[in-house]
């Protein structure tokens, strides 16, 4: 067994099993990359469960693995477990009912954050590996400022954006790429249209990719010919709001107190209705992890997390900024995997 899987079976009682079945989770604790498959992890076994199509993958990505072919369900009838975590976020209602049917003797109790918890702190290798994405992402954003001009479509950057990473060894997108400009940047989550970039408007560029089975994210607002005032202010607001946040994380620091750094210096300002979703998110093997930095969240943080910090002005009917970094926590405080410029770029 590797460390994860016996870390998480030290929970386990006698008599209890955790099947996985989301994706990330079965990535993290095996590396087997199907999603055609569940884990069944107890004190004295760890099993891949899936079918014959994938049965030479799951020896070669996941050594010390057992490898059951066949239902999942035909598993757990024979396998005896009394007590069966399962993964309540991942499985359906149809899927558990029909473990339940074959494992008649068996209690499911879903333990969904207990699986997932581990993935909060990341280890040294983990941090590697999303450290070079985002260092991917900082070099499509190099490549994407000689491609940016008026009379292009926001549809052509977002491509553009994609075959750069993908051409430079992502196997995806981390999501999928926002790209708005002028009015659409007030859409926090405006994806790539056929809108062509006007001069004089904000574009806002929100993208990262998946390498090695990890994610980046970063965003970037830039002017396309030569802001007005306003546009400016917004963006300094932004800025400001960022920096403050950066200047409140180190390890042992309530999360919506980070927030709230931001917040104020967005809502002093004159804009605090126009800052709408929380100041960031976890990133590892998927792009939405926990901890959160929110309003409400009363997550700590602590060394090994690693968390956007994404604050946004957005005011419909004319544009909107967001500032965004990646970082990680470290044991006396934080380092910024993103190294691409904050100063205002202009086009």
């Amino acid at each position: 067994m590797n460390e994860r899987v016996l870390r998480l079976v030290d929970e386990l009682f006698d008599n209890e099993g955790a099947l996985i079945s989301g994706r990330a989770n079965i990535f993290y604790y095996s590396g087997f990359t199907s999603e055609d498959a569940m884990l069944f992890l107890t004190k004295d076994r760890c099993v891949i469960l899936t079918d014959s199509r994938y049965t030479v993958q799951a020896k070669q990505q996941a050594a010390g693995f057992e490898v059951f072919i066949g239902r999942p369900a035909d598993f757990l009838k024979e396998a005896g477990v009394r007590y069966i975590w399962y993964e309540d976020e991942e499985m359906t209602v149809s899927e558990l009912s029909r473990l339940k049917a074959a494992a008649a003797d068996s209690f499911f109790i879903p333990r969904q954050f207990d699986i997932s918890k581990p993935r909060r702190v990341k280890d040294a290798e983990e941090i590697k590996r999303i450290a070079a994405a985002e260092a991917l992402g900082d070099a499509a954003f190099s490549h994407i400022l000689n491609f940016i001009r008026p009379g292009i479509k926001e549809r052509d950057i977002a491509l553009e954006l994609e075959f750069f990473m993908r051409k430079n060894g992502a196997s995806a997108l981390s999501f999928e790429t926002i790209c708005a400009s002028g009015v659409r940047s007030a859409m926090p989550h405006g994806t790539a249209s056929e809108k062509i970039i006007e001069s004089g408007e904000l574009l806002t560029l929100d993208f990262g990719c998946v390498l090695d089975g990890y994610c980046s994210d970063m965003t970037r607002t830039v002017a396309v010919g030569n802001p007005g005032d306003r546009q400016r202010e917004i963006y300094e607001t932004v800025k400001s709001a960022q920096e403050a946040a950066l200047c409140e994380i180190a390890p042992g620091k309530v999360c919506r107190d980070i927030d709230k750094a931001a917040r104020d210096i967005i809502a002093g300002r004159g804009y605090g209705d126009c800052f709408g979703h929380g100041l960031g998110h976890s990133v590892g093997i998927e792009i939405h992890e926990s901890p959160s930095l929110s309003p409400r969240s009363q997550d700590i943080l602590e060394p090994g997390n690693v968390v956007t910090v994404e604050p946004g002005i957005y005011i419909e009917g004319f544009a909107g900024v967001r500032i965004e970094d990646l970082i990680v926590l470290t044991e006396n405080g934080y380092r910024n995997l993103t190294s691409s410029d904050k100063e205002l770029v202009i086009l």
